[in-house]
């Protein structure tokens, strides 16, 4: 019990350690949705891909969950399994609109008062796929309420992340596992 908390722990300071360097600015040539529905957008999401980083090492099967704050803001618990202690990781943290609700342009912390950048830059009118940049042009993730998404939708995103300046190719797609897709 004490490893699974003290990778929590770890797996929260690293998430608000690694954002921090991008702090919460909305990178250059990117726009974040306009008319977005925090209430369409809470739930269960799967993370289908994602730019490797430090806060998510060695993690599959990632999910986020959002849920409303008594504050205004936005829960948010992310969980997965890290394949090196074979154990389920779970860091909670909040997220607050930058500008307006309407727009898809938050700041999200898991560690006291560091955030960093949440940027909703595509996502259907359905609220099934979403693309989420970061701050900076190292974090990136595909999110969808099911755990596996259609070849055409993946392609979507994928030039989507490719038309606003993103590399493509650092895409890691082995984050769900094949069960899940059943």
């Amino acid at each position: 019990m004490k490893l699974f908390k003290l990778l929590t722990a770890l797996y929260a300071s690293l998430s608000s350690i690694a954002l921090l360097g991008c702090q919460t600015k909305i990178p250059q040539g990117i726009e974040p949705v306009m008319n977005f529905q925090a209430n369409k957008y809470l739930g269960k999401w799967y993370e289908i891909a994602r730019i490797n980083n430090k806060f998510e090492k060695n993690m599959t099967q990632v999910t986020a969950d959002y849920s409303l704050r008594d504050d205004g803001g936005i829960k948010v618990v992310n969980r997965g399994f890290n394949t090196v202690s074979q154990k389920w990781a779970e860091s909670v943290g909040k997220a607050y609109f930058v500008k307006s609700p309407n727009i898809g342009a938050l700041k999200v912390s898991f560690f006291g008062p560091f955030y960093g950048g949440y940027n909703i830059v595509k996502l259907d009118e359905d609220y099934q796929t979403v693309l989420v940049a970061g701050s900076c042009k190292e974090y990136l993730w595909i999110l969808s309420r099911k755990p596996c998404i259609s070849e055409e939708i993946k392609q979507a995103y994928v030039k989507k992340a490719a038309e606003i300046g993103y590399d493509t190719s650092l895409l890691n797609f082995d984050i769900q596992t094949e069960a899940n897709c059943l």
